[in-house]
């Protein structure tokens, strides 16, 4: 059986039907009948018994430290957490144990959550799925035929299959939103700066957002208050979706030819249903994608290069051939390159702004398509098509959660905020969320 949710444990764990050392073998028992199938596991936390044992303690003593006491989560595997190596799915990178945990891991176990262990990533968070590499990729709970998305693989796939109900990841140009849309959970890329990034493993400093991705729309919103305390994400989730105005952005990606037409049925038919609960739609007209997704891309190659290029020199026999191929190709771009990319960010990000001085949140698809099969990948990367990347560009929140199924596989809604409104975003997510039931759909392993 999945694992309980937050809720369900936490009241569990307070009037005596349950312990965090049961609750911890509950999970484990989760991961050993289905990671068989998922892989999304790396390396278990030796800690983890103690806290769990800890965590006990503290609430028979009337210690609690909150609605994450004594509740697993999993980190992924670009994160440090004290004792394991964070190899960032590379050979070559350094096995030595990380020395303490990132923020966010501190702040979690803080919270008195249990660290778990660590799930799979693509390769430098790089693109992916590649076989051949020192562990298989990740596998879609919803058909293990299929990607997770990357590069927060693990972490989706995890929460997916019930495994866990919190996972820990990153988003340098939609790490968290796209496999959270493949997977059919929910994630959010806060705006940027929210979430402490020491620990966290970079691959486009400019580009880069730690954050949260969780089974439901109120357990993403509770853990990214534990590991940002500023943050106000729970502060509207019962508010609703009546009197909202709401900007969506069909034309963004509806004639894209690489757009699968269910997935436009999918957010056609999700905004309508945020309209019949009372939310204002119109239509709003975004900046030019292809210009936002080159600027963001020449960030990533640039910035991967000199990060990368060292490690690739000294031991490129140890690397895999898809995240060779796209450090290699920030060879071509120049630190000019780079300076007119970041000449344009203001302007691009002004542009957002505007838009959402119409609107209170900014809706569009998170996916252009279902999860391709691996078979897909047999002879090297396909690109993904999504709408991501730009809201990494100008740091503005943006979430993703489930929104129907094409081919049984998931797809996502995305929701934009104006920066430093999660709480705003939040609520459409959850209004969106008690109108449907998609977020209690989950598949059968």
């Amino acid at each position: 059986m999945p694992v309980p949710s937050v809720e369900e444990a936490g009241r569990a764990l307070r009037d005596g039907r349950l312990t965090a050392v049961e609750l911890l073998a509950r999970h484990r028992a989760r991961i050993a009948a289905v990671d068989g199938k998922v892989r999304a596991f790396w390396a278990m936390d030796p800690r983890a018994d103690a806290q769990a044992a800890q965590a006990d303690a503290e609430l028979a003593s009337g210690h609690d430290r909150g609605p994450l006491h004594g509740i697993p989560f999993a980190t992924k595997d670009m994160i440090d957490v004290a004792g394991l190596p964070t190899t960032n799915g590379s050979r070559a990178m350094d096995r030595a144990p990380a020395v303490r945990d990132a923020t966010a891991v501190a702040r979690l176990v803080a919270a008195g959550a249990v660290s778990l262990g660590k799930v799979a990533t693509y390769e430098w968070g790089f693109v992916g799925p590649e076989a051949g590499l020192e562990r298989p990729p990740a596998a879609n709970p919803w058909n293990p035929a299929h990607i997770t998305g990357g590069s927060s693989s693990g972490s989706a796939a995890a929460v997916a299959a019930g495994m866990v109900r919190l996972a820990l990841g990153s988003d340098t140009g939609g790490s968290i939103r796209s496999p959270s849309a493949y997977c059919g959970v929910v994630g959010i890329k806060p705006t940027r700066g929210t979430v402490p990034a020491e620990g966290f493993f970079d691959l486009s400093p400019m580009l880069d957002n730690p954050g949260p991705i969780a089974a439901t729309v109120a357990e993403t919103a509770l853990m990214l208050e534990v590991i940002a305390p500023a943050c106000t994400a729970q502060a509207r989730l019962t508010e609703g979706a009546a009197g909202l105005r709401l900007g969506y952005a069909r034309d963004w990606f509806a004639h894209d030819p690489a757009l699968d037409p269910r997935v436009l049925k999918a957010v056609d038919d999700a905004v309508s249903g945020l309209s019949l609960a009372g939310a204002a739609i119109t239509e709003v007209q975004m900046p030019d994608y292809a210009l936002m997704e080159a600027v963001g891309a020449v960030m990533i190659h640039v910035e991967g290069l000199k990060l990368h290029l060292p490690s690739l020199k000294a031991k490129g026999d140890l690397w895999g051939r898809m995240a060779t191929q796209t450090v290699q190709a920030g060879a071509v771009l120049t630190d000019d390159d780079l300076r007119r990319a970041e000449a344009l960010v203001p302007a691009l990000t002004t542009s957002i702004d505007a838009v959402l001085e119409t609107c209170d949140a900014i809706l569009t698809a998170t996916v252009l398509t279902p999860a391709p099969a691996f078979a897909a990948f047999d002879k090297g990367a396909v690109w993904t098509p999504m709408r991501t990347l730009p809201f990494n560009v100008t740091g503005h929140p943006a979430l993703s959660l489930p929104c129907g199924l094409v081919d049984g596989l998931p797809v996502g809604l995305q929701i934009v905020g104006r920066k430093g409104d999660e709480a705003g975003v939040f609520r459409i997510a959850a209004a969106f969320e008690a109108a449907t039931d998609h977020s209690v759909l989950r598949p059968r392993l």
